[in-house]
């Protein structure tokens, strides 16, 4: 199995993307808005996923935040709030607002199902910082890391009684950033006394199942390298000081932050220690050199993707979509 989950064109697979895919054998996929039209169309492409993997437990990824991220769209589909409004209420009742954003969270990962999306990049554990760059803003679950902990082990939650998997993003966290990674690399120079904020959610959330690493450089750990293509990051920050132990991907590597070749880009952040990259862009003879430079995923990897995917095959049991969206919008109306 590749080291690498790919993001594809359209709303359907390309013959010639059927026939890549089923080469690489990658580890999953991750779709975007181009690849979500209708519930009848979505369905039919994630189906068609697993028919091609011939794995049922195939992890089908989706950014499905809510509030401005969100691939899933109306009128199609239901939207969401932000993480904020949740950070607002927890700051008048704590566990009125972690109940509503458990009871938001499920509802989202029973939206996810019903499609055959069962991996969703969520939460942010990132800690919201005054002056930083709006990229995280109002995504953030608040300004105090037991704040963001606690409403982020409330997500997790959510969406593992859906069946769905979460991911804790962005380690070791992208709240001090200056500049949107999407377009530049963003250096945060904090000391690594202050850094120890935005480390306590993914510490106290360090059993999550997946993670996804920030590409941002922090020079008191490896003033050289962003952290995702950093190894000393990831061994002695991730592994070792937060405790994570779970599957870890790189954020986005076609993503400007990084430089050099997409191969090149992909090639490193697995070499630093990442279970899996993340090219996102769909581009065809991307993902083609890419999976040229990566090899398979470790055993280590492979043991920590499977015990990531157990959680989808919960039951589901509990509040169905409606129910869950009425407890959350009655909790949100105390704020």
């Amino acid at each position: 199995m590749q080291a690498a989950i790919y993001g594809f064109e359209g709303l359907a697979l390309t013959g010639s993307e059927r026939d890549f895919f089923r080469d690489a054998d990658p580890a999953g996929f991750i779709l975007f808005k181009r690849n979500c039209e209708t519930r009848e169309q979505l369905r039919t492409l994630t189906d068609s996923l697993r028919e091609l993997t011939g794995r049922p437990d195939l992890p089908i990824l989706i950014d499905q935040e809510g509030g401005r991220v969100a691939r899933m769209k109306p009128p199609e589909w239901m939207a969401f709030p932000a993480a904020e409004r949740f950070a607002e209420l927890y700051r008048l009742a704590p566990s009125s607002g972690m109940e509503a954003a458990r009871a938001n969270a499920r509802a989202i990962g029973l939206m996810l199902r019903d499609a055959g999306v069962n991996v969703n990049a969520l939460p942010l554990l990132d800690v919201r910082q005054e002056g930083a760059s709006n990229i995280i803003g109002d995504r953030a679950l608040g300004s105090e890391p037991m704040q963001v902990a606690a409403l982020g082990r409330a997500v997790l939650e959510g969406l593992a009684s859906a069946g769905v998997v979460g991911i804790v993003k962005h380690i070791p966290g992208h709240g001090r950033a200056l500049v949107d990674s999407h377009h530049e690399l963003p250096v945060v120079t904090a000391g690594d006394g202050e850094l120890e904020a935005d480390l306590q959610p993914f510490e106290r959330l360090s059993w999550a199942p997946m993670g996804m690493m920030a590409h941002v450089v922090y020079t008191a750990w490896d003033p050289d390298r962003p952290a995702s293509q950093s190894r000393t990051v990831i061994e002695r920050v991730v592994r070792q000081r937060i405790g994570f132990d779970g599957f870890l991907m790189s954020d986005d590597s076609n993503m400007n932050a990084l430089t050099g070749t997409q191969a090149e880009r992909a090639a490193a952040c697995v070499a630093a220690g990442c279970d899996v990259a993340l090219p996102c862009n769909g581009v065809l003879a991307d993902n083609v050199e890419i999976a040229g430079a990566l090899g398979g995923i470790s055993a280590e990897g492979m043991d920590r993707l499977a015990r990531a995917m157990a959680i989808t095959t919960t039951d589901g049991n509990g509040p169905d979509f409606a129910e869950s969206i009425a407890t959350r919008d009655t909790l949100l109306a105390l704020a």
